[in-house]
């Protein structure tokens, strides 16, 4: 009985960390490609271009990372 229950709770925790991973993701990636893709659209920010594309590029590929954990699921080692 009790192993059910913390198979459980592990399972929905583990729902819930994904759901959030994939969400949070897909912000970061957003803002990532919105940083990129800014400057040809005629948005025009107060920093060094290539400050700005240096944080466009980190924001997409944490973005991606934060995707690819809640996909995988793997928040259990042991």
């Amino acid at each position: 009985m009790e192993n059910r229950t913390e198979e459980r709770r592990r399972k929905n925790y583990s729902q819930m960390r994904s759901i959030v991973d994939f969400g949070m993701g897909l912000v970061i990636f957003g803002f990532g490609v919105y940083f990129m893709f800014a400057p040809g659209k005629g948005v025009q920010f107060d920093i060094e271009p290539v400050l700005m594309y240096f944080f466009a590029g980190l924001c997409i590929v944490y973005g991606a990372w934060r995707i690819y954990r809640g996909y995988k699921k793997n928040y259990y080692t042991e």
